[in-house]
């Protein structure tokens, strides 16, 4: 008589191992985790600017407690009070985001990834950070312009992470027109550099008794203007180039970013001429998260990104089998 040995039972997952699987378990959850973070990145740019243009900005007068007695608004301040711990609120979704998304870099995506989501997830709570020293500072402009700006930074990266999980259409573009590509993120850099220091000289301090830069708004104005004639030149060219030599892959993002500029010069004018009406300033903050995005994409679609995946081969002691897989999911990206 054959004797059968039964088979031990399979060990039931503990709660913790189901919630991390139905959060990160597929390998799906990395772009999409990252698309969120994305999302919310340049979402809380514009409810930053919800709080500026409102005169929001000491609603909670300090930090990181939001009043000397609470941590919470207790409305002893008025609606300003709740607008400015909204903004702060969001931080905390952003902060979890940001480590969904590396606890799905460290499960599904490549060394590349796994970087960029690290570098997203410190970075996160340093510009909180930044924040508080903004209302500590009593919203000195510069400060402001450094809160603004590490926004947009932590945009760029995500923007490279996402073209790198989903994947988005990039190609190895050497010569001029990569030259030119890398032209053209520099200037969009100095635009939005030069527009920080025109909201800095501008009326919307985030309070009434902010302090300016002292810079003539005209002039800053106007030299704010020039850099986006600089940007949009090296767009062209770019975007003229890279057809011309049969990119039309990499070509898409400089025509994205050329749209977007267009769309940007033509509302800053508007707000210009019309007395910078809240409305307005707030698209304006909105293209601008988006137009630091087009032209992040602008760098990175004439490079062959890295495979945002981890090679499927993992029990390859030499590493051989797992390279190979590597550079195979990063030239099917780059041939899209």
């Amino acid at each position: 008589m054959d004797v059968m040995t039964p088979s031990p039972m399979t060990p039931r997952p503990t709660t913790g191992q189901r919630i991390g699987d139905a959060l990160v378990g597929s390998p799906r959850s990395l772009p999409r985790w990252a698309l969120a973070s994305w999302v919310a990145n340049i979402a809380i740019i514009v409810t930053g600017a919800v709080v500026r243009l409102t005169g929001s900005g000491l609603g909670c007068p300090t930090w990181p407690k939001c009043t000397d007695a609470s941590y919470v608004p207790r409305g002893e301040l008025g609606h300003h009070e709740f607008i400015e711990f909204g903004n702060r609120t969001i931080t905390f979704l952003l902060i979890f985001l940001a480590v969904m998304v590396f606890w799905a870099a460290v499960r599904h995506g490549s060394r590349h990834a796994r970087t960029l989501a690290l570098v997203a997830a410190l970075g996160v709570p340093f510009q909180g950070v930044i924040g508080g020293i903004t209302v500590l500072t009593d919203l000195n402009p510069f400060v402001v312009a450094l809160h603004l700006l590490l926004s947009l930074a932590l945009v760029v990266i995500l923007t490279k992470l996402v073209m790198m999980v989903w994947p988005a259409r990039t190609e190895d573009v050497t010569g001029a027109p990569r030259h030119l590509a890398t032209a053209t993120f520099v200037a969009m850099v100095l635009v939005c550099w030069l527009g920080t220091v025109v909201t800095g000289s501008g009326p919307h301090s985030g309070d009434g008794g902010a302090a300016r830069t002292g810079f003539d708004i005209e002039f800053v104005a106007r030299v704010h203007a020039a850099s986006v004639y600089v940007a949009v030149v090296f767009t062209v060219l770019t975007l003229a180039l890279l057809v011309r030599r049969g990119h039309r892959v990499a070509a898409r993002w400089p025509l994205v970013l050329l749209v977007i500029s267009l769309v940007q010069g033509a509302i800053g004018y508007v707000q210009y001429f019309t007395g910078l009406p809240i409305v307005l300033v707030l698209i304006h903050l909105l293209g601008a998260a988006l137009a630091t995005a087009a032209a992040a994409a602008v760098l990175f679609g004439v490079r062959a990104l890295p495979a945002g995946y981890a090679s499927p081969v993992v029990d390859d002691p030499s590493g051989v089998q797992d390279s190979s897989g590597s550079i195979a999911m990063a030239q099917n990206s780059s041939a899209r």
